[in-house]
Parts: structure tokens; sequence; C-alpha cells
């Protein structure tokens, strides 16, 4: 008697077997749905400079748009993640970016300070609710190769991060606005795939169930547990610390250091989250096949050697070592997720949640409190302050290694 596709799937057979065209289809579509949500949330960033002459804004100000944001963005995350991963929510995902379409549609006509933040945190509740259910649907559908799966979702989020920028330099910044309105046709779009994969997530419930029951078999005690991941926590501060320099604050330092215009500083952004992409792709599948912990090492501590020198190069070294950063630096998240998993099986949705709010958490604080140094200090003393935080790489040596017991 023929066997169920979920019971081939769950039958142990080769990763390789289990890619069917139909799980492939399913983890594209969670990376299009993570670069449609990425996108318009790179839109907020790219405007900083037009919101801040519209509005007077001080750089603390542009902090307090980023903190809001990545606020409701992060704090959200983990309990979403936790509930879901106990009552499966698959509506949620169509409705999380509906919430973002309002949000989106808000910032394109608001006329005051307290509007855009309101509009800002609307976008952050529908990341919310996105990132923790895709990022366990991309696992659903991964075939086992957990790390392969993450990073393909993930760099469907940096692609998004990247383009947003451009499109916002070629649509919004010349017209002015109220063109921001248009970035709702890809939250609609966004709303129909959705859709689409929540029927799919609906369908597959019980492959969900019988994945729950998963136990931990790498033998460490629940405290050593809880203390890898503080080290995982302390790896993502100082990856999205310092990345926050860079997506809140590039352009400025671009602008302010070498006179660009506000189009041109924004090619360059554009060039560094492109690398950024590039590396989110890259670091999973190596991860899967030299181990997450040696990824981990290789791009957050390997990135300190560039990052120290960028403060000090001249515009073309300046873009040079910015991709390079950029690349290296993104390889860390999807081996960092995918270790936390593994950490607590059973929990992917809270894991998904707990690190997506971190990322987004602390990219937030950290524009609001690098926004309030600029004020005092300038823009080129923060980057030369937020080069050292790769160092802290340093703490990977703390973490176990996760050998089969």
């Amino acid at each position: 008697m023929p066997s169920s596709p979920a019971a081939t799937t769950l039958a142990g057979a080769s990763p390789a077997s289990q890619a069917s065209p139909l799980v492939m289809r399913v983890i594209g579509a969670c990376a299009l749905a993570h670069l449609i949500n990425d996108l318009i949330q790179a839109v907020l960033p790219a405007i900083y400079p037009m919101l801040k002459l519209n509005y007077g804004l001080s750089f603390a100000q542009i902090g307090l748009i980023t903190l809001t944001f990545q606020l409701t963005a992060s704090l959200l995350q983990p309990w979403v993640g936790y509930h879901t991963d106990r009552h499966p929510k698959p509506w949620l995902l169509p409705a999380g970016s509906l919430c973002t379409l309002v949000g989106i549609l808000m910032l394109a006509f608001v006329g005051s300070f307290p509007a855009i933040l309101l509009a800002s945190a609307l976008v952050g509740i529908g990341s919310s609710t996105f990132h923790p259910e895709a990022s366990r649907i991309a696992r659903l559908a991964s075939g086992g190769r957990y790390g392969l799966a993450q990073s393909t979702f993930q760099v469907g989020g940096n692609a998004g991060t990247a383009f947003g920028p451009l499109l916002a330099a070629a649509i919004i910044i010349p017209y002015g606005q109220g063109n921001v309105a248009w970035f709702g046709l890809f939250a609609a779009f966004a709303i129909v795939v959705l859709y689409g994969l929540s029927r799919w997530y609906r369908h597959h419930l019980t492959l969900f169930k019988l994945k729950q029951g998963g136990v931990a078999t790498h033998g460490l005690s629940s405290g050593r547990v809880k203390f890898a991941l503080l080290i995982l926590a302390l790896l993502v501060f100082s990856k999205y610390f310092y990345m926050a320099s860079f997506t809140s604050y590039f352009t400025f330092f671009l602008i302010e250091k070498f006179d660009l215009s506000v189009a041109s500083s924004q090619l360059y952004l554009f060039l560094f989250l492109g690398a950024v992409a590039a590396g989110t792709f890259f670091g999973g599948p190596i991860g899967d096949r030299i181990g997450r912990k040696q990824v981990i090492w290789f791009s957050i501590l390997g990135v300190a050697p560039f990052s120290l020198l960028l403060p000090h190069v001249d515009l073309f070294w300046t873009g040079v070592l910015s991709m390079v950063i950029g690349f290296i630096l993104a390889s860390a998240f999807s081996a960092i997720v995918v270790f936390a998993q593994e950490l607590m099986p059973g929990n992917v949705g809270m894991i998904a949640g707990l690190f997506f709010g971190l990322m987004f958490g602390f990219g937030g604080i950290g524009g609001a409190l690098l926004g309030y140094l600029a004020d005092i200090h300038g823009i080129e003393e923060v980057f030369l302050i937020c080069s050292f935080l790769p160092l802290l790489g340093i703490l990977t040596a703390l973490l176990p290694s996760l050998k089969k017991h």
C-alpha cells in the first residue's frame, strides 16, 4: 500500500530524495515572501534623509523611528513563535502582511513625527507575525537540510533589504514621500503568496506535530544549553549593533565624509546589502557541511580586520571594504538560528522568533543609541567606535560542540 507524502518525508529518506519539487517551491515561496517583507521594511531607513529634511528631525529622532519599528518587530516575535509552536496559526501569515500594508500606506501620507512612529510600529507588527511562522514552514519543507532552508529563507530577506534602498532612490527620493504608496503593491502581492503558504501549512500540520516530538540528542544539561543561548545572543548583539551603523547611518557617513549625493550614497548602501544577501546564501549550506560553529567563528571574528580599517580609508576602499564586511558578517545568522534550534528541538518557532526578535531589537537599540552619539560626536566617530564590535566574536570559543549522543 503506498505511503502518504508526509510519511515518506518522515521515513528517514536522504535529503536529496526529500527535496521534491513541491518542497522546493514552498521554500522558494517563503524566500519570496521574505524578500517582499524586508523590501518594504527597507523603505523606512532608505527615506531617512528625506524625512530628516522634510520634518526637521534630529539624528536622535531618526534613531527613535528605528527603535519604534524594531521594538514592535522584536518584542512580539518570541511570543508569537512560542504560542504557534504549541497552537499553529496558519492565518497569521496573510494577516501580518495586511498590517504591513496599512503601515506602508500610512507612511506615504503622514504629516507629523508621531504619525511616522505609528506607521513604523505597524510595519514592525507585520514583521513580528511573519518571521517565526515563515521560518518554521521553510524548516518543515527542508527535507532535513536545515541550513540550506534557513539560508535560502534568509537570503530572500537580505535581497529585499538590498533592493529596498535602490527602489526608494528610483521611486521615492526624486518624486516625494507620497510615492511610498507604490510599495503597497508589493504588500498586496505578499498577501497572496502568504495565503498560498498558509494553505500548504494547514494541510501539513500532521508533519508539523510529528516533528514537535523531537528530543535533544546533544547530551547537554539545561544549564549548558541556556549558557550557549546566552553566548549566541551576545554574538547576535555584536553583529546587529554593528549592522545598525550601516543600515541606518552609512548613507549619512558617505554624505558627510565624501560629500556624496543622496542617490549615490544609496547605491553604496545597495552594494553593501547585496553583499549581505550573498553571504547569507552561502553561510547556511557551508554550515551544513563543515559545522555551524566554524561558520560563526569565521563570520563574526573574521570581519574584525576589515571593520577596523573601514573608518580610515578613501571612498573606493570604503566601498570595497563595506562589501567584504557585509559578505563575511552575514554568513553567521543562519548558522546561529539553526545552532539554537538544535539546542532546543521542538521549539522551532520560538527560537526563530527569539533570534529574529533579537536581531530587530539590537538593531533598533543600536540605531537609537548611535543616532544619539552621532548628534554629540559626529557620524564618523560612530563608525570608529562600532569598528571594534566584531572583536566580540571571540566568544564563539565558549559554544559547545553539538555531537549526537
